[in-house]
């Protein structure tokens, strides 16, 4: 619920996820321009921000300040259940970031991606009849494939695999399209999205500015190592057949992973081109700082 406390009669930004890779960015740039930010957590924290633990999966225990506007960077769908012990009278704009997946991945092969998609697109259409109910201005934004050197989980880990093996390897040429995105340049755009009346009630895909062959998109990581790009061709009949085996190498990977590098992800960034000044930074990641003890996670949405 919401209690009556206020932060002296200023607008309050609430970050729920706010410890996480997109929502601690939207954290930073909120806190740097001097006015009160809360961040929300499951765990507790200390630092610039006031925070306020608390779960989404427990949307009646939390006890939370009037507030203004609403970033969520975490679980959309958690979100949308929890949504009615969340918005108060003193909430005007909420922020929420979804994924393009729910374009992209309709018609995966695994069935639990076929499910959790559709209980994404379910998450969205909630978020926006609770907004519209309370009268209250919503965005949902739909980046694409994220990442943040040594911290996201799906460029980062496979710059682990390069390290730990040497090459890559990429199904049918790996020639589908993709337009990875930073964390930092999502924040951004959030808190764009909050601030311009013109982003009210809509949705927003999320690219970043070049599209790139899957294929080139793993040789400039490869650049960022400083390693020479050793991508191994693995046709797809044989990618199916040798993935049982080794998976074990690779927990939480699908099948469909490798088959998806073939197929095109992109989208059109002209809407938050215009609405929000949309301008994410080129792809050219650097790995120096990526922590060997990190090894082993999965990417999540290649």
């Amino acid at each position: 619920m919401v209690n009556g406390r206020e932060a002296n009669g200023q607008a309050l930004n609430l970050v729920i996820g706010g410890s996480g890779l997109v929502g601690g960015y939207i954290v930073e740039h909120l806190a740097n321009r001097g006015g009160p930010v809360l961040a929300m957590s499951r765990s507790p924290r200390k630092g610039r921000v006031e925070w306020i633990q608390g779960d989404l999966r427990q949307p009646d225990a939390l006890n939370l300040p009037q507030f203004t506007t609403l970033y969520c960077t975490t679980d959309a769908i958690l979100l949308a259940e929890a949504l009615p012990f969340i918005l108060g009278p003193s909430v005007k704009r909420v922020v929420v970031f979804s994924s393009t997946s729910v374009l992209t991945k309709r018609d995966t092969e695994i069935a639990d991606e076929r499910e959790t998609i559709r209980k994404l697109v379910t998450a969205e259409e909630a978020i926006a009849a609770a907004c519209e109910r309370h009268q209250i201005a919503w965005t949902i934004l739909r980046p694409t494939l994220i990442y943040a050197e040594g911290r996201d989980t799906n460029i980062t880990p496979l710059s682990r695999l390069i390290r730990r093996f040497g090459f890559m390897p990429i199904v049918g040429g790996a020639r589908g399209f993709r337009q990875p995105v930073h964390a930092e340049d999502l924040a951004i755009a959030a808190i764009a999205a909050a601030e311009r009346t013109i982003a009210a009630n809509k949705f927003y895909s999320l690219p970043g500015p070049e599209t790139l062959t899957y294929r080139e998109m793993m040789g400039r990581v490869f650049d960022g190592m400083g390693l020479p790009r050793r991508l191994i061709y693995v046709p797809p009949w044989l990618w199916r057949a040798g993935f049982r085996l080794a998976k074990p190498l690779f927990p939480g990977a699908n099948v469909a992973m490798g088959i998806r590098m073939m197929k095109d992800m992109t989208f059109d960034c002209r809407p938050a081109v215009q609405d929000l000044g949309w301008q994410p930074r080129d792809f050219h990641p650097a790995f120096d700082s990526v922590s060997p003890q990190q090894n082993g996670q999965v990417a999540r949405h290649p």
